[in-house]
């Protein structure tokens, strides 16, 4: 057998020199083109711009969406960590009279499993007046035993001590209304009850004073404006509740459970009670929060939507401009397949490092947001989220992985869909057409 290799014919096609038939798709020649398509040039600057804005589109739509999620999370974490611990989980209240024999019952409540802390309170609006200025204000009367177990208050105290929260004219007061009304820690605070005693003249309103023992700050301006705790005997005599209590407050192990620990309460409870949870009493308050972070969520995609519009428009162009190269290409073997992924890498490689960037530029923002809040209002003099408007004293951002991951296929998917339309019309290309001219 001979050595020799036959002679190829002279119409025999030849192998393009700069593209192998039969490359696996995705190969490093794609790469590598679909790099340099990206590349800016004297004449490619406009594209590169595009390609460039379209990047940061998709960063910041990134980052906006994360920061915006977490701060919200964490207003609603906030929010309800205070609403629901300076409110109770189960409220236990008899119909139309104070409670009588509540120790009883609060011994009867406590054998429920899960249920953590029993509270007997006795509650009541009341108008708080000093130095001429006069405030609305809600009365507690708990024992000190039981406010000590209350951290929201007892790990919160600004001025002053617990210790001084007993005999028959000591109250705590929150630290915005003392600020309110002027007053600083053994001041005195006049107390006014409309529901006063009934005389042969009419009603006449109840009115005691008292002396600030303890000033706290729960974080909430809602409370810290409002909220007097006294001893529950004093509160009890104020407000004629004679034996009695307003209600039992509850605190169980899992409030998100609550339900089921309304159903074991009402259980053990033998009189004629009303027993109601915080989700029942913050309904519509919960309802807007969990519709609200689903519309900031839609809303907030759009922006991601807007930026992958910006690539797609990026690679029309690009397509435009490089028609005289993928016509060459084709000429050298180029399959319509090698075009078309050429194009959807040099378009998913902009989705998927803006992405990657606004993923860490989003979480680095919100685990600063209250040093960014600070910094602003230093700069410009402005105050950011009033806590009078906002309730909270200061900004916190929560990420959830769930929702961090929610967003990152979302951007990424949008990325990959978004080069598929101008990838297609550069592979359908006719390189005959684009090279008439030339």
């Amino acid at each position: 057998m001979s050595d020799v290799a036959p002679a190829q014919s002279p119409d025999a096609p030849k192998s393009p020199p700069h593209v192998t038939k039969g490359a696996a798709p995705f190969s490093p020649v794609e790469w590598m083109m679909a790099s340099r398509y990206l590349g800016s040039r004297r004449r490619d600057n406009f594209v590169s711009a595009i390609s460039v804005i379209s990047f940061l589109g998709i960063m910041l739509g990134v980052a906006v969406l994360i920061v915006v999620m977490g701060v919200m999370n964490g207003f609603r974490t906030e929010l309800l960590d205070r609403v629901l611990g300076a409110n109770g989980h189960v409220i236990v209240q008899a119909y139309g009279a104070p409670m009588e024999e509540f120790d009883y019952w609060a011994d009867q409540v406590r054998g429920v499993p899960g249920v953590s802390r029993v509270s007997p309170v006795v509650e009541g609006q009341v108008i708080a007046s000093a130095h001429d200025v006069v405030r609305g204000a809600q009365v507690r009367g708990m024992r000190n035993a039981d406010l000590r177990q209350f951290s929201l208050v007892a790990d919160n105290i600004q001025q002053g001590s617990l210790d001084n929260f007993q005999g028959g004219h000591a109250v705590a007061v929150g630290s915005r209304l003392a600020e309110n009304l002027g007053l600083g820690m053994g001041d005195e605070i006049t107390i006014i009850s409309p529901q006063g005693d009934v005389t042969p003249f009419g009603t006449t309103p109840r009115v005691k004073t008292y002396r600030i023992a303890t000033i706290f700050e729960i974080g909430m301006s809602e409370y810290d404006a409002s909220f007097i705790y006294m001893p529950l005997e004093q509160a009890q005599l104020f407000f004629g509740t004679g034996d009695g209590v307003s209600y039992l407050e509850v605190m169980v192990d899992d409030p998100d459970k609550v339900a089921d620990y309304r159903t074991a309460i009402s259980e053990v409870i033998g009189i004629p009670a009303r027993i109601y949870d915080w989700q029942q009493l913050n309904a519509s308050f919960v309802g807007a929060l969990q519709l609200e972070r689903m519309v900031m969520f839609i809303i907030l995609t759009l922006i991601i939507l807007v930026a992958a519009m910006n690539i797609v428009s990026g690679l029309i162009m690009l397509a435009k401009d490089k028609g005289r190269g993928i016509a060459v290409l084709r000429t050298m073997g180029a399959t319509q397949g090698m075009i078309m992924r050429i194009f959807l890498i040099a378009g998913a490689r902009i989705g998927v490092l803006g992405s990657i960037a606004g993923l860490i530029l989003g979480i680095v923002f919100a685990a600063n947001i209250e040093s960014v809040r600070q910094f602003i209002m230093w700069i410009t003099g402005a105050t950011l989220f009033d806590p009078n408007i906002y309730f909270l004293s200061k900004m916190t951002a929560q990420v959830n992985n769930g929702e961090v991951a929610a967003v990152m296929i979302v951007a990424i998917t949008l990325s990959l869909l978004a080069p598929l339309y101008p990838a297609w019309r550069a592979a359908r290309l006719d390189p005959v057409e684009a090279l008439r001219y030339e």
